[in-house]
Protein backbone atom coordinates (compact mmCIF):
# COMPACT_ATOMS: atom_id res chain seq x y z
CA UNK A 1 0.00 0.00 0.00
CA UNK A 2 1.27 3.65 -0.98
CA UNK A 3 0.31 6.44 0.97
CA UNK A 4 2.47 9.53 0.48
CA UNK A 5 4.06 10.73 3.60
CA UNK A 6 2.89 7.91 5.05
CA UNK A 7 -0.56 9.15 6.04
CA UNK A 8 -2.47 7.37 8.38
CA UNK A 9 -0.16 4.44 7.96
CA UNK A 10 0.58 2.69 11.14
CA UNK A 11 3.94 2.31 12.31
CA UNK A 12 4.31 2.37 16.07
CA UNK A 13 2.28 0.74 18.62
CA UNK A 14 3.25 3.03 21.86
CA UNK A 15 2.19 3.30 25.58
CA UNK A 16 2.87 7.31 25.56
CA UNK A 17 0.27 8.77 24.07
CA UNK A 18 -3.29 8.66 22.36
CA UNK A 19 -4.30 11.26 20.31
CA UNK A 20 -8.03 10.58 19.49
CA UNK A 21 -9.36 13.63 16.77
CA UNK A 22 -12.50 12.59 16.40
CA UNK A 23 -13.44 12.97 19.84
CA UNK A 24 -10.86 16.04 20.70
CA UNK A 25 -9.15 13.71 23.18
CA UNK A 26 -5.58 13.58 24.39
CA UNK A 27 -4.27 11.43 26.60
CA UNK A 28 -0.46 10.82 28.43
CA UNK A 29 0.27 7.11 29.23
CA UNK A 30 -3.88 7.11 29.56
CA UNK A 31 -4.51 9.32 31.45
CA UNK A 32 -6.29 12.45 30.06
CA UNK A 33 -3.74 15.46 29.58
CA UNK A 34 -6.46 17.67 31.67
CA UNK A 35 -6.23 15.46 34.80
CA UNK A 36 -2.51 15.81 34.83
CA UNK A 37 -1.73 19.47 34.08
CA UNK A 38 -4.59 20.10 37.05
CA UNK A 39 -2.32 17.98 39.50
CA UNK A 40 0.71 17.62 38.52
CA UNK A 41 3.92 19.66 37.48
CA UNK A 42 6.06 19.60 34.04
CA UNK A 43 8.75 17.92 36.19
CA UNK A 44 6.66 15.35 37.19
CA UNK A 45 4.90 14.58 33.69
CA UNK A 46 8.04 14.10 32.38
CA UNK A 47 8.86 11.80 34.75
CA UNK A 48 5.53 10.09 34.06
CA UNK A 49 6.48 9.79 30.31
CA UNK A 50 9.59 8.66 30.96
CA UNK A 51 9.13 5.80 33.55
CA UNK A 52 5.17 5.27 33.22
CA UNK A 53 4.48 5.88 36.71
CA UNK A 54 4.88 9.17 39.35
CA UNK A 55 8.04 9.30 41.33
CA UNK A 56 7.39 8.44 45.33
CA UNK A 57 6.07 11.57 46.77
CA UNK A 58 8.83 10.73 49.28
CA UNK A 59 10.83 11.75 46.48
CA UNK A 60 11.55 15.56 45.80
CA UNK A 61 11.62 15.21 41.47
CA UNK A 62 13.46 17.95 40.25
CA UNK A 63 14.87 19.06 36.79
CA UNK A 64 17.72 20.94 38.44
CA UNK A 65 20.60 18.19 37.24
CA UNK A 66 21.83 19.45 33.79
CA UNK A 67 20.99 23.56 34.39
CA UNK A 68 24.59 23.63 34.70
CA UNK A 69 25.83 23.28 30.84
CA UNK A 70 29.09 21.66 30.66
CA UNK A 71 32.06 23.85 29.81
CA UNK A 72 32.86 22.69 26.06
CA UNK A 73 28.76 23.27 25.53
CA UNK A 74 28.75 26.60 26.62
CA UNK A 75 31.79 27.58 24.50
CA UNK A 76 30.23 25.86 21.39
CA UNK A 77 27.20 28.76 22.00
CA UNK A 78 29.19 31.80 22.88
CA UNK A 79 31.55 30.85 19.63
CA UNK A 80 28.69 30.85 16.84
CA UNK A 81 27.65 33.99 15.12
CA UNK A 82 25.04 35.75 16.96
CA UNK A 83 22.81 35.75 13.92
CA UNK A 84 22.50 32.22 13.70
CA UNK A 85 18.86 30.89 14.22
CA UNK A 86 18.01 29.66 17.65
CA UNK A 87 16.72 26.20 16.22
CA UNK A 88 20.23 25.91 14.90
CA UNK A 89 22.15 26.02 18.32
CA UNK A 90 20.09 24.11 19.91
CA UNK A 91 20.58 21.37 17.71
CA UNK A 92 24.64 22.22 17.50
CA UNK A 93 24.66 22.24 21.21
CA UNK A 94 22.91 19.56 22.38
CA UNK A 95 24.66 17.33 19.47
CA UNK A 96 27.53 18.34 21.79
CA UNK A 97 26.37 16.01 24.46
CA UNK A 98 27.86 12.63 22.31
CA UNK A 99 30.39 12.02 24.15
CA UNK A 100 31.39 9.12 25.98
CA UNK A 101 30.82 10.49 29.47
CA UNK A 102 27.28 11.49 29.02
CA UNK A 103 26.13 8.59 26.54
CA UNK A 104 27.47 6.02 28.75
CA UNK A 105 24.69 7.19 31.65
CA UNK A 106 21.56 5.48 31.63
CA UNK A 107 18.82 6.91 29.12
CA UNK A 108 16.53 7.97 31.65
CA UNK A 109 19.38 10.15 33.07
CA UNK A 110 20.22 11.19 29.51
CA UNK A 111 16.86 12.41 29.04
CA UNK A 112 16.75 14.48 32.36
CA UNK A 113 19.95 16.50 31.14
CA UNK A 114 19.16 16.96 28.02
CA UNK A 115 15.05 18.21 29.02
CA UNK A 116 17.37 20.11 31.55
CA UNK A 117 19.88 21.56 29.35
CA UNK A 118 17.16 23.15 26.52
CA UNK A 119 16.36 26.29 28.26
CA UNK A 120 19.80 27.11 29.17
CA UNK A 121 20.88 26.62 26.02
CA UNK A 122 18.37 28.95 24.66
CA UNK A 123 18.75 31.67 26.99
CA UNK A 124 22.12 31.70 26.59
CA UNK A 125 22.26 32.16 22.56
CA UNK A 126 19.32 34.40 23.29
CA UNK A 127 21.06 36.81 25.44
CA UNK A 128 24.02 36.43 24.09
CA UNK A 129 22.65 37.42 20.33
CA UNK A 130 21.07 40.91 22.04
CA UNK A 131 24.31 41.95 23.26
CA UNK A 132 23.32 40.60 27.44
CA UNK A 133 25.03 39.71 30.14
CA UNK A 134 23.95 35.53 30.63
CA UNK A 135 21.85 35.01 33.81
CA UNK A 136 22.90 31.66 35.45
CA UNK A 137 20.29 29.53 36.66
CA UNK A 138 18.49 29.58 39.97
CA UNK A 139 18.12 26.25 41.96
CA UNK A 140 15.41 28.19 44.20
CA UNK A 141 13.32 27.87 41.01
CA UNK A 142 11.11 25.26 39.25
CA UNK A 143 11.85 24.22 35.48
CA UNK A 144 9.27 27.13 33.97
CA UNK A 145 10.47 29.66 36.11
CA UNK A 146 14.27 29.45 35.90
CA UNK A 147 13.34 29.89 32.14
CA UNK A 148 11.89 32.58 32.31
CA UNK A 149 14.48 34.33 34.84
CA UNK A 150 17.42 33.03 32.26
CA UNK A 151 16.06 34.94 29.86
CA UNK A 152 14.64 38.20 31.78
CA UNK A 153 16.69 38.46 34.54
CA UNK A 154 13.28 39.11 36.41
CA UNK A 155 11.84 37.31 39.06
CA UNK A 156 8.83 36.04 37.26
CA UNK A 157 5.27 36.82 38.48
CA UNK A 158 3.25 33.91 38.95
CA UNK A 159 0.77 34.41 36.59
CA UNK A 160 2.95 34.49 33.68
CA UNK A 161 4.88 30.95 35.28
CA UNK A 162 1.39 29.47 35.27
CA UNK A 163 0.38 30.19 31.84
CA UNK A 164 3.60 29.14 30.46
CA UNK A 165 3.76 26.05 32.39
CA UNK A 166 0.27 24.91 31.57
CA UNK A 167 1.63 25.71 27.85
CA UNK A 168 4.57 23.45 27.99
CA UNK A 169 2.82 20.49 29.97
CA UNK A 170 0.51 20.35 27.08
CA UNK A 171 3.15 20.38 24.46
CA UNK A 172 5.66 17.77 25.87
CA UNK A 173 4.17 15.17 23.42
CA UNK A 174 1.33 14.96 20.91
CA UNK A 175 1.57 11.43 19.55
CA UNK A 176 3.72 10.25 16.19
CA UNK A 177 4.27 13.49 14.92
CA UNK A 178 6.82 14.19 12.00
CA UNK A 179 9.56 15.07 14.82
CA UNK A 180 8.92 12.24 16.95
CA UNK A 181 8.88 10.16 14.13
CA UNK A 182 12.53 11.57 13.19
CA UNK A 183 13.53 10.69 16.64
CA UNK A 184 12.15 7.48 16.72
CA UNK A 185 13.61 6.88 13.29
CA UNK A 186 17.31 7.96 14.69
CA UNK A 187 17.41 5.77 17.26
CA UNK A 188 16.37 2.45 15.82
CA UNK A 189 19.35 2.52 14.00
CA UNK A 190 20.94 1.85 17.96
CA UNK A 191 22.35 5.56 17.23
CA UNK A 192 22.75 7.15 20.74
CA UNK A 193 19.88 9.98 22.34
CA UNK A 194 21.58 13.02 21.64
CA UNK A 195 21.21 11.86 17.59
CA UNK A 196 17.62 11.27 17.89
CA UNK A 197 16.76 14.59 19.75
CA UNK A 198 19.27 16.12 17.56
CA UNK A 199 17.14 14.74 14.74
CA UNK A 200 14.13 15.66 16.16
CA UNK A 201 15.18 19.50 16.45
CA UNK A 202 16.74 19.88 13.14
CA UNK A 203 12.63 18.55 12.02
CA UNK A 204 11.66 20.90 14.43
CA UNK A 205 12.79 23.90 12.39
CA UNK A 206 10.73 23.16 9.28
CA UNK A 207 7.95 25.59 9.23
CA UNK A 208 4.71 22.97 8.19
CA UNK A 209 5.43 21.39 11.82
CA UNK A 210 7.33 24.38 14.07
CA UNK A 211 5.91 26.92 13.01
CA UNK A 212 5.58 29.62 15.52
CA UNK A 213 2.28 31.22 16.17
CA UNK A 214 3.46 34.48 14.82
CA UNK A 215 0.34 35.28 12.25
CA UNK A 216 -2.06 34.66 15.67
CA UNK A 217 -0.10 37.47 17.30
CA UNK A 218 -0.61 40.00 14.48
CA UNK A 219 -4.16 38.97 14.60
CA UNK A 220 -4.30 40.14 17.80
CA UNK A 221 -2.65 42.96 17.38
CA UNK A 222 -4.96 43.91 14.89
CA UNK A 223 -7.49 43.76 16.73
CA UNK A 224 -6.66 45.70 19.74
CA UNK A 225 -9.68 45.92 21.80
CA UNK A 226 -12.55 43.90 22.23
CA UNK A 227 -14.68 46.64 20.09
CA UNK A 228 -12.84 46.08 17.48
CA UNK A 229 -13.26 42.11 17.19
CA UNK A 230 -16.54 41.44 15.03
CA UNK A 231 -15.38 44.60 12.59
CA UNK A 232 -11.89 43.06 11.68
CA UNK A 233 -12.48 39.43 11.29
CA UNK A 234 -15.84 40.52 9.55
CA UNK A 235 -13.52 42.22 7.06
CA UNK A 236 -11.57 39.38 6.79
CA UNK A 237 -13.72 36.60 5.78
CA UNK A 238 -15.83 39.00 3.62
CA UNK A 239 -11.86 39.06 1.88
CA UNK A 240 -11.76 34.98 1.77
CA UNK A 241 -8.48 35.26 4.40
CA UNK A 242 -7.65 32.93 6.73
CA UNK A 243 -8.30 33.26 10.20
CA UNK A 244 -5.46 32.09 12.27
CA UNK A 245 -4.88 30.15 15.45
CA UNK A 246 -8.47 28.29 14.05
CA UNK A 247 -8.99 24.37 12.15
CA UNK A 248 -6.63 21.98 13.06
CA UNK A 249 -5.49 18.88 10.75
CA UNK A 250 -6.20 15.98 13.37
CA UNK A 251 -8.95 17.38 16.02
CA UNK A 252 -12.17 17.56 14.16
CA UNK A 253 -13.68 18.92 17.21
CA UNK A 254 -11.67 21.43 19.79
CA UNK A 255 -8.27 20.91 20.41
CA UNK A 256 -8.17 19.90 24.22
CA UNK A 257 -4.50 21.32 24.58
CA UNK A 258 -6.63 24.63 23.40
CA UNK A 259 -9.55 24.21 25.80
CA UNK A 260 -7.52 24.02 28.75
CA UNK A 261 -5.52 26.82 28.13
CA UNK A 262 -8.45 28.73 27.56
CA UNK A 263 -9.71 27.85 30.83
CA UNK A 264 -6.58 28.77 32.17
CA UNK A 265 -6.29 32.25 30.42
CA UNK A 266 -10.03 32.44 32.34
CA UNK A 267 -8.48 32.18 35.35
CA UNK A 268 -6.25 34.14 34.78
CA UNK A 269 -8.74 37.63 33.50
CA UNK A 270 -8.08 40.69 34.83
CA UNK A 271 -4.17 40.17 35.64
CA UNK A 272 -3.22 40.44 32.09
CA UNK A 273 -4.82 42.19 29.12
CA UNK A 274 -3.65 40.12 26.32
CA UNK A 275 -4.84 37.35 27.78
CA UNK A 276 -8.47 38.81 27.87
CA UNK A 277 -8.49 40.14 24.99
CA UNK A 278 -7.85 36.29 23.72
CA UNK A 279 -10.43 34.88 25.25
CA UNK A 280 -13.07 37.80 24.47
CA UNK A 281 -12.14 37.36 20.79
CA UNK A 282 -12.27 33.42 20.39
CA UNK A 283 -15.96 33.69 21.28
CA UNK A 284 -16.61 36.01 18.58
CA UNK A 285 -14.35 34.80 15.94
CA UNK A 286 -16.10 31.23 16.17
CA UNK A 287 -19.90 32.71 15.76
CA UNK A 288 -18.89 34.37 12.94
CA UNK A 289 -16.73 31.81 11.23
CA UNK A 290 -20.21 29.78 12.12
CA UNK A 291 -21.94 32.28 10.43
CA UNK A 292 -19.67 32.48 7.37
CA UNK A 293 -18.56 28.87 7.16
CA UNK A 294 -21.15 27.25 8.43
CA UNK A 295 -20.52 23.38 9.18
CA UNK A 296 -17.20 23.67 8.67
CA UNK A 297 -16.72 23.16 12.75
CA UNK A 298 -13.07 25.73 12.85
CA UNK A 299 -12.44 25.82 16.07
CA UNK A 300 -9.30 27.19 18.00
CA UNK A 301 -6.34 25.26 17.95
CA UNK A 302 -3.40 25.17 20.83
CA UNK A 303 -1.29 27.78 18.65
CA UNK A 304 -3.96 30.68 19.36
CA UNK A 305 -3.28 30.75 22.89
CA UNK A 306 0.12 29.90 22.98
CA UNK A 307 0.31 33.32 20.96
CA UNK A 308 -1.77 34.94 23.57
CA UNK A 309 0.18 33.37 26.52
CA UNK A 310 3.31 34.56 24.57
CA UNK A 311 2.60 37.77 23.69
CA UNK A 312 1.85 38.55 27.68
CA UNK A 313 5.08 37.12 28.15
CA UNK A 314 6.51 39.98 25.56
CA UNK A 315 8.23 36.93 24.32
CA UNK A 316 9.96 38.19 20.67
CA UNK A 317 9.17 35.41 17.60
CA UNK A 318 12.06 33.98 17.61
CA UNK A 319 11.82 32.16 20.88
CA UNK A 320 8.10 30.60 19.41
CA UNK A 321 9.47 27.35 18.05
CA UNK A 322 12.50 26.94 20.82
CA UNK A 323 10.00 27.28 23.74
CA UNK A 324 7.83 24.50 22.04
CA UNK A 325 10.82 22.02 21.28
CA UNK A 326 11.66 22.85 25.11
CA UNK A 327 8.36 21.20 25.98
CA UNK A 328 8.43 18.75 22.89
CA UNK A 329 12.06 17.20 24.03
CA UNK A 330 9.95 15.24 26.63
CA UNK A 331 7.90 13.36 24.19
CA UNK A 332 10.85 12.99 21.86
CA UNK A 333 12.72 11.28 24.41
CA UNK A 334 10.50 9.23 26.04
CA UNK A 335 9.56 7.80 22.59
CA UNK A 336 13.54 7.18 22.11
CA UNK A 337 13.33 5.35 25.26
CA UNK A 338 10.25 3.43 24.50
CA UNK A 339 11.38 2.49 20.58
CA UNK A 340 14.61 0.84 21.93
CA UNK A 341 12.34 -1.29 24.69
CA UNK A 342 11.00 -3.06 21.62
CA UNK A 343 13.60 -2.01 18.74
CA UNK A 344 12.98 -3.16 14.60
CA UNK A 345 14.88 -0.93 12.34
CA UNK A 346 12.65 1.77 10.39
CA UNK A 347 12.84 0.41 6.67
CA UNK A 348 9.94 1.46 4.76
CA UNK A 349 10.21 0.67 1.06
CA UNK A 350 9.76 3.12 -2.37
CA UNK A 351 8.43 2.52 -5.40
CA UNK A 352 10.04 3.76 -8.68
CA UNK A 353 8.35 5.85 -10.75
CA UNK A 354 11.52 7.24 -13.36
CA UNK A 355 12.30 6.25 -16.41
CA UNK A 356 13.93 3.31 -17.84
CA UNK A 357 16.55 2.68 -20.35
Amino acid sequence: MFQKGLKDVVAVHTKIASVEGDIGELRYRGIQVGELITNHSFEEIAYFLWNGKFADRNESYTLQEGRDLPAHVKTIIDALPTETPLMDVMRTATSAYAHPAFTNQPIEQQARQLTASLPVIIARHYRNANGLPIIEPDPTLSHTANYLWMLTGNKPADVHVEALETYLKLTMEHGMNASTFAARVTISTESDLTAAVTSALGTMKGPLHGGAPSAVIELLEEIGTEDNISPVIQTKLENGERIMGFGHRIYKTEDPRSILLRDKCANLAGQDGWLDLATAAEKEIIELLEAYKPGRKLYTNVEYYAAAIMRALQMPPELFTPTFSAARMVGWTAHSIEQLSDNTIFRPQSVYVGKKS
